[in-house]
């Protein structure tokens, strides 16, 4: 018995009656399977992202075991300086003369609308740019002790975001995704090689002592990956709480009862040896416990030398802020040395308002700025140059970033940038990096917009997983029906940065 399609008002389906033609049916068969063969084919020759994923074999046991890279490393850690707030590149490290020519007088071309509106004269820097080391590389004296260090570093002048709000652009930089719910690139690198420490967490997050930066957590998420591979955060100030043995109970009894708490694990765990989640669990409480011994006495800065606190400005009386952001670059070069894999440590911070604690100079950045970079140049510099004198440097990535740049006109009616994510600058050094202040990719004359190599987050952070022998496009994770990445499908190594 023949059967008829139709609609409510008994007109025919056309839609449907074309899918049970035999001759429709016969050619979308033809052509489902040429899509088949044709994606084969991309895949055989590597032409599809994540075509041939590299998953690190991991102990449920022992999850934060050291893994190996996909391929030789020239780094085994790193260390990344994150400037909450947008830094502004013009009155830093991207030297533009055309803003001193032009000083107050209108952008060419016309009006300029922005993130908070239309903008007023181009503005000189703040500062004057001075040549540092054998390079002659110009750099701002806002940052002189940073701009020391240039002959160390290679710049990315190039950089741009896909978003002008903080909260996105501090996301976008850490995770390569402006929406939340994605991993940090911490906690990818935890993920791919694990720990040469397991005392400690593989993935330390550092906030700034005024509090944390705009997207918080985000910053150090884990996301959709295992839980165990997200950053732990605290600082020299506000040590990980809850470690301490709660009053009234003796050592021993702590001792005992942990030993007790691992046998009956132990015991359970043989009778489910499939059960991953229960061995992860366990191995969570074990770094736990070695933590309550490790974590104390790191966080515990009386035995650096005078000179030591003197060199990072831990020892300031006049600037407590400062002090304090200097102990957590002490703390960091302390946990490199510990074997600590990724190490986030973070200036500025969002609650105290817009530009007072953070680099979102809007209004009067006059007036704020210098007060940041008094708290950000002399323990950041200190802790590359601590690095590199104790040979930490030799096998440790240094990034330096921000989430975007600042504008090179003031803001009509205003006395400070707006947001830029057209062009900024980042930094990489250290292990496998080029030295001699080279660099890669350009803005133009009065730095508004990159225009020679423009480079995005995606390229930062494929050169970064390079370093450290990670194939940015064989690294996934498999979610939701997509293979996930660090870098989406977007991105490629910039060579230039490689020594």
């Amino acid at each position: 018995m023949g059967m008829s399609f139709k609609s409510s008002s008994h007109e025919p389906l056309t839609s449907m009656n074309a899918l049970l033609n035999r001759r429709t049916f016969l050619q979308q068969t033809v052509n489902g399977l040429g899509s088949i063969a044709f994606l084969d084919l991309l895949a055989r020759d590597q032409l599809l992202a994540a075509s041939n994923p590299i998953r690190p074999l991991i102990d449920p046991a022992r999850p934060f075991a050291a893994r190996q890279p996909h391929f030789a490393p020239k780094a085994k850690r790193v260390v990344m300086v994150f400037c909450s707030g947008a830094l502004s590149h013009v009155d830093t490290f991207d030297y533009k003369p055309a803003l001193f020519k032009y000083h107050d007088q209108p952008m060419p071309g016309g009006n300029v609308v922005t993130f908070q509106g239309e903008q007023g004269n181009l503005i000189k820097p703040l500062r004057d740019f001075k040549p540092r080391g054998q390079s002659g590389k110009m750099t701002s004296d806002l940052l002189p002790k940073l701009g020391a260090c240039a002959d160390d570093f290679f710049f990315f002048h190039g950089m741009t975001s896909k978003t002008n709000t903080h909260g996105p652009g501090e996301t976008f930089m850490s995770t390569g995704q402006t929406l939340e719910g994605f991993p940090s690139a911490g906690a990818w690198v935890n993920y791919a090689l694990g720990t040469e420490n397991e005392n400690l967490p593989s993935y330390i997050a550092i906030p700034d002592p005024r509090g944390n930066p705009q997207a918080a957590g985000n910053n150090w998420s884990a996301a959709f990956l295992p839980a165990a591979y997200q950053g732990t955060a605290f600082n020299a100030e506000n040590p990980i709480r809850f470690l301490a043995r709660p009053d009234g109970i003796s050592a021993s009894t702590d001792r005992a009862t942990a030993d007790f708490l691992k046998r009956l694990n132990e015991r359970h765990l043989k009778k489910f040896p499939g059960d991953s989640e229960l061995a992860a669990r366990i191995a969570s409480y074990e770094l736990a416990a070695k933590m309550q011994m490790t974590v104390p006495s790191l966080t515990d800065l009386s035995s650096e030398p005078a000179h030591v606190l003197k060199m990072y400005g831990a020892d300031d009386p006049t600037n407590a802020v400062k002090a304090g952001y200097a102990r957590n670059c002490i703390l960091a070069r302390r946990l490199c040395e510990q074997g600590v894999r990724f190490v986030q440590v973070f200036n500025g911070a969002y609650a105290m308002g817009e530009g007072v604690g953070n680099w979102d100079g809007h209004k009067t950045i006059a007036t704020q700025y210098p007060g940041h970079a008094e708290i950000l140049d002399q323990p950041t510099a200190a802790l590359f140059l601590d690095l590199k004198q104790r040979g930490l440097l030799a096998d440790t990535l240094f990034v330096f970033c921000t989430e975007f740049g600042r504008m090179p006109t003031f803001q009509k009616g205003a006395s400070g940038r707006d947001h830029n994510p057209s062009g900024f600058t980042c930094i990489l050094a250290g292990a496998g990096v080029q030295t001699g202040a080279k660099h890669h990719g350009e803005t133009d004359e009065f730095g508004w917009k990159a225009a020679v190599d423009v480079t995005s987050v995606y390229e930062f952070h494929a050169t970064i997983l390079h370093l450290l022998g990670l194939d940015h496009e064989k690294l996934s994770y498999y979610h939701n029906g997509l293979e996930r990445r660090l870098t989406d499908v977007h991105g490629h190594v910039i060579q230039s940065a490689l020594s």
